[in-house]
């Protein structure tokens, strides 16, 4: 059955899409419109055969949809001409071996790094040098950290926007459709977890990741205005055993069927990989589902 409702840019989006998009608006309300034109395309895998976000048709479209009442889009912002440095993969660094037990380096600790702070360039480039997925710009809302002991970098972590299409995990929360169109939001994934190969101290990862389970909430309350319910990765099982989510009491949920993040071919171009997922509220379930509200504020009255 053709569910087609408006056809663009030569692709056919239909009620399901739409709803997803004002979903997207109602769900990233901070975005600017380029960056939310770039996570409908995420959302959508809206792309060109390149693989790249199909960001000024969708900028288009998200103005069309304005046009006939059925979004509203922020306000445009004044362009700003600023100079950025992307020649990462030539940056050097002092890889002295760091040894030893973790309680020598203690206390570890996570400190945030934003796109507009200069040592960005570095935590971008520790991920495009030593991380196997390397760097990839997510949209949406995310946090970057580097995992520090007093001035020395250990590594880094991220946390974004959670995946769309994940069957083992709405499975097991039990949601909806439209439940999870209104809370998804409330699931953050640890899209990016290194360690630096030269930091060899004992029961670090683990210990990271406690960290980071105590310390997500309060932070993403703090830059986005609400407080995540639940934490999910994805562990590639041919390269890694998940040992550290298991010792940090994270969840095994199953494997995920290889697909990219939304599928809608089914066409299984990624590897499997276990799904895990860490519980930040006891009661996380009974927020996931809209049976409790959970902690919010309101730009407006701080």
């Amino acid at each position: 059955m053709n569910d087609t409702i408006i056809t663009f840019a030569g692709r056919n989006f239909t009620s399901e899409d739409i709803e997803l998009i004002k979903w997207a608006r109602q769900t990233y309300q901070s975005l600017p419109r380029g960056e939310l034109a770039s996570t409908v395309c995420e959302f959508l895998d809206w792309t060109t055969p390149a693989g790249r976000p199909k960001t000024p048709q969708c900028l288009l479209l998200l103005q069309k949809l304005e046009t006939e009442g059925i979004i509203q889009l922020p306000e445009p912002k004044r362009s700003r001409i600023r100079k950025v440095s992307t020649k990462t993969q030539h940056m050097e660094f002092d890889t002295t071996p760091i040894c030893g037990e973790l309680s020598e380096y203690e206390p570890i600790y996570l400190e945030i790094v934003t796109s507009g702070q200069p040592s960005f360039a570095r935590w971008k480039a520790y991920l495009d040098q030593y991380h196997m997925l390397g760097y990839k710009q997510e949209f949406g809302s995310r946090l970057h950290y580097f995992i520090k002991s007093g001035d020395k970098e250990l590594g880094c972590l991220e946390f974004s926007a959670s995946a769309w299409a994940l069957e083992h995990r709405d499975r097991w929360i039990g949601w909806s459709i439209q439940d999870k169109k209104e809370r998804l939001h409330l699931i953050i994934n640890n899209s990016r977890f290194l360690i630096l190969p030269w930091a060899h101290i004992q029961n670090l990862a683990s210990k990271v990741l406690s960290i980071a389970a105590r310390q997500i909430q309060s932070d993403w309350l703090k830059w986005y205005c609400y407080a995540p319910v639940l934490l999910e990765t994805f562990v590639d099982l041919e390269h890694f055993a998940g040992t550290c989510y298991k010792a940090a009491n994270w969840l095994y949920l199953g494997q995920t069927k290889g697909r990219g993040r939304m599928d809608k071919n089914k066409e299984y171009p990624l590897s499997r990989k276990a799904i895990y997922v860490y519980p930040l509220e006891k009661d996380f379930m009974t927020y996931l589902r809209g049976e409790r509200p959970y902690r919010r504020i309101n730009p407006d009255e701080e």
